[in-house]
């Protein structure tokens, strides 16, 4: 089973931006923890699924996400995504998530219905299969088990 794992703007900085909103973590130590998780926990609790193959993609340019978005099809079963800033406003993104026939699953490691009003829109969520919220790393977690299990389920 492929995953991408897919970061949106700025979350280049995290470790460093905000953490009292996006925690202490390194999107590279992120990434790793992810990994791990799938590589020990997911296979392991969820046979069916086989080896969990995680990749990484993150960019701050709206245009380098769409064309990943486009080309997810020929690579991966699903893609966790985290569309950060472009949430609530990129139309462009959310079109080429509806272009392509692979499920997404939108996560945000804050709880955007809880911080300003203009984050509690996300013009994103309609075109994926769920979305997971304000649990910092947990978030991810929860939101790749949740694919992973979607998937099992719908290769049946």
């Amino acid at each position: 089973m492929r995953i991408l794992v897919l970061h949106g703007p700025n979350l280049n900085l995290l470790g460093r931006r905000e953490p009292e909103v996006y925690g202490t973590m390194t999107l590279d130590g992120l990434n790793r923890a992810l990994g791990a998780f799938a590589a020990e926990e997911l296979e392991a609790s969820c046979p069916a699924a086989g080896h969990i193959d995680l990749s990484f993609f993150q960019s701050n340019h709206e245009g380098q996400l769409v064309d990943c978005i486009q080309n997810v099809p020929r690579h991966y079963d699903g893609v966790v995504y985290n569309p950060a800033a472009h949430t609530h406003y990129s139309i462009a993104l959310r079109d080429a998530i509806s272009a392509v026939p692979t499920p997404f699953v939108e996560v945000h490691l804050s709880d955007i219905d809880a911080r300003e009003e203009f984050r509690k829109t996300s013009v994103i969520a309609d075109v994926c299969i769920a979305q997971f919220k304000g649990e910092g790393a947990a978030s991810y977690q929860k939101a790749l088990a949740f694919l992973v299990d979607w998937l099992v389920d719908h290769e049946r």
